[in-house]
């Protein structure tokens, strides 16, 4: 009980699926393994500042199928899809170079939108590396974000942990602000959990935030 884990992990086939999903695939572990962790890298490192929340990557025989998570889906899409076809096109060519890609597989770009980025952990985590590479002051940038994320009707609790030379002192320090309520032993509770590294001059922050939904009950048969 004393150990701490990943919130997300945690719940892993009771409330949460899996980021990595194929179907009818044997003895290709390792070079599908490979290759998912090549186009999260790619992603992550090409859509940054595009308040990306996840990369789903779906894989079968005949299609591999990328689901990109945003609540800027405009500026991945581009005009008239411009910008979603040269990102299709510059993922293809980066497995080609790796050598993990399959001719016979053909590539598919999905990009959802976010309607509610404030109630996203990721999303929220990334405002307030912005916010605090911006030279903003880090006790005023946590407390806005927690008001503005439990202004949201869809969430219960939020919890921010600052960590690092804050305020550009000499020693490290720990600050954390939260309100409502985040129960994180229940499994049937959404708890939304991200981490993210604020660069600065003087080095880096870490941000963690925990954002809870209320709990997620099994729905009866029949409805």
């Amino acid at each position: 009980m004393s150990h701490t884990v990943h919130p997300y992990s945690h719940r892993l086939g009771i409330i949460r699926d899996w980021k990595s999903r194929w179907f009818g695939l044997k003895n290709k572990y390792t070079e599908f393994l490979r290759g998912d962790i090549l186009i999260r890298a790619f992603l992550e490192n090409k859509l940054k500042g595009n308040y990306v929340s996840s990369i789903e990557i779906e894989r079968n025989e005949k299609t591999l199928r990328i689901i990109i998570e945003s609540s800027r889906p405009g500026m991945i899409i581009g005009r008239s899809g411009d910008g979603a076809t040269k990102l299709k096109e510059n993922i293809v060519s980066m497995l080609k170079k790796k050598k993990v890609y399959d001719s016979h597989v053909e590539v598919r770009l999905d990009i959802k939108e976010i309607k509610s980025p404030e109630s996203n952990a990721v999303i929220v985590a990334q405002m307030v590396a912005e916010a605090l590479e911006k030279r903003l002051p880090y006790r005023r940038v946590s407390k806005q974000m927690v008001e503005k994320v439990i202004a949201n009707r869809d969430v219960l609790g939020v919890k921010i942990t600052l960590s690092g030379r804050l305020g550009g002192t000499s020693i490290a320090r720990t600050e954390t602000r939260k309100l409502g309520r985040i129960p994180l032993q229940t499994f049937r509770a959404d708890v939304d959990y991200a981490e993210h590294p604020a660069k600065l001059p003087y080095g880096y922050i870490g941000i963690k935030v925990w954002i809870y939904k209320g709990d997620i009950f099994a729905k009866k048969q029949g409805e």
